[in-house]
């Protein structure tokens, strides 16, 4: 597996892009899915990395600062002909130690409630992710949960 920094204009990444915002907008209401577009995951303030295997996109995540000393996961998603293969648990190793060379002393993320994202729970709690409130700009939502790590 291959983690490169990417600048999002590959028409892949693209196109696995556009089925992580479509998936959302399918298991959420519009005013729960806090997926960042293309245009959200080229801010300054987020940096994001894609996954090969052999030549082929398998997955993707980025990291969000929040401040000098927290970031947020965003982003994460495995493509579909790759998924059970550990493409997302190797991007989130990938995401927390960048964190912590950045200094970050905390991470944290926003999932979803429904079952859908029950997976994606398992995979964060496995990593020492704990359920938290809500932090930085969201609100408390039925179908939102809230995780976080001290690194």
């Amino acid at each position: 597996m291959e983690i490169r920094r990417d600048d999002l204009n590959g028409p892949e990444i693209r196109a696995l892009i556009s089925e992580h915002l479509h998936h959302m907008f399918e298991t959420s209401p519009p005013e729960s899915v806090h997926a960042l577009d293309l245009e959200g995951l080229k801010k300054p303030d987020v940096t994001f990395w894609s996954l090969w295997i052999e030549g082929e996109l398998a997955g993707c995540g980025a990291l969000k600062e929040l401040g000098r000393e927290h970031g947020e996961v965003k982003s994460m998603r495995t493509a579909h002909a790759h998924r059970r293969q550990g493409v997302a648990r190797h991007m989130l190793a990938h995401l927390l130690e960048e964190a912590r060379q950045r200094g970050y002393r905390q991470v944290s993320l926003e999932t979803g409630s429904m079952e859908a994202f029950d997976a994606a729970r398992r995979l964060y709690e496995s990593f020492g992710f704990t359920y938290c409130d809500p932090f930085a700009d969201y609100e408390a939502d039925p179908n939102s949960v809230f995780m976080t790590k001290v690194l």
